[in-house]
């Protein structure tokens, strides 16, 4: 009777420690209340779009509402300061991008956060390309003429702009500058609005739009995709070719990414929770298509975002040396 006693007590143990072990959330007690999940940016763009869909997805996983705080400015870098600052308990989180990430700390001294010390990385959430557009008043329609109107010697003050200096899309600019052995002057606008305004009135040459921005004004035939910035084409939009298959543009691989933050010295047990949901989500079929008709493209379950956070911070800087922007 004691044998059979003992049994199954430790059938019951054995049964609520596989119960308890699949379903971290409830083990670690995280999380008893709703998460905020700041955005740096004003709603409608491609980080809050991202953030939302996420945290739709997360609060199903997790079973608590997830809040999305608007924080806009300074190119991002408030919102991510608040999370910095913010209490490393899992319900301050950010879903950050490169700009604010990586590029902000190398440009601008007012920023007081480092983006690798300053953070926990819980995830990498997906990709969008940049896209390198033409204004219709040059007459070309592919990458190939863009190198063209450089070699001809008819002008040597082609311009090219973005959302500002220091920018993903300035610096993918630079990029393109490096790699064909080019220069087009950089023009720093404030928003997409007044950089279309110039490049549909031929004021402007070329133009860098993240993906998602710039895909309606090229199907309402604003202007024209000469490529996208990543070295492979867009499921979004795979009529465009990647700027990388022009001979001249093979060194182009470059784009806009967006991770899930909290603030350092996070947990392990609530990393793991929110890292095990996240990675859920990025599996679903219906977030990805979610994502994928914005033109961006998901990242792998698991992957190390710590380690790639790393790589892009030694890419970035080197361009940001290369096109000699100098910290203000």
């Amino acid at each position: 009777m004691n044998h059979f006693f003992s049994r199954g007590a430790l059938s019951v143990a054995a049964a609520c420690s596989f119960f308890f072990s699949a379903t971290p959330s409830q083990a670690a007690g995280y999380p008893s209340k709703p998460i905020t999940i700041v955005v740096g940016y004003p709603a409608g763009g491609s980080v809050d779009f991202t953030a939302r869909a996420v945290g739709e997805a997360l609060s199903e996983r997790l079973g608590q509402s997830v809040v999305i705080e608007n924080m806009g400015g300074a190119g991002g870098t408030i919102g991510a300061n608040r999370v910095a600052r913010a209490t490393a308990d899992g319900y301050t989180l950010l879903v950050g991008s490169t700009n604010e990430m990586v590029i902000a700390a190398m440009i601008n001294s007012a920023v007081r956060y480092d983006g690798l010390k300053d953070f926990t990385p819980v995830g990498m959430i997906a990709a969008q390309p940049m896209m390198l557009a033409a204004s219709k008043e040059l007459g070309i329609t592919n990458a190939a003429q863009y190198l063209e109107k450089f070699k001809s010697g008819g002008r040597n003050d082609y311009t090219f702009g973005s959302s500002g200096v220091g920018t993903a899309l300035h610096l993918a600019g630079e990029m393109i500058n490096e790699s064909t052995q080019t220069h087009a002057e950089h023009i720093p606008y404030r928003g997409v609005a007044p950089l279309l305004t110039d490049l549909v009135s031929g004021q402007l040459d070329y133009g860098i739009f993240v993906m998602s921005s710039g895909l309606p004004h090229v199907k309402s035939g604003k202007v024209v995709a000469l490529g996208v910035t990543e070295a492979r084409r867009s499921p979004a939009a795979p009529d465009i070719p990647a700027l990388a298959e022009t001979p001249g543009f093979e060194k182009v691989d470059i784009n806009v990414w967006f991770g899930l933050y909290g603030p350092a010295g996070l947990p392990d047990e609530v990393v793991a929770v929110l890292r095990s949901a996240l990675d859920d989500v990025l599996r679903q079929d219906a977030f990805r298509d979610r994502l994928a008709a914005s033109g961006a493209a998901l990242y792998k379950p698991g992957m190390n975002a710590r380690e790639f956070q790393v790589a892009e911070t030694e890419k970035y800087g080197r361009l940001v040396r290369m096109a000699k922007i100098e910290r203000q």
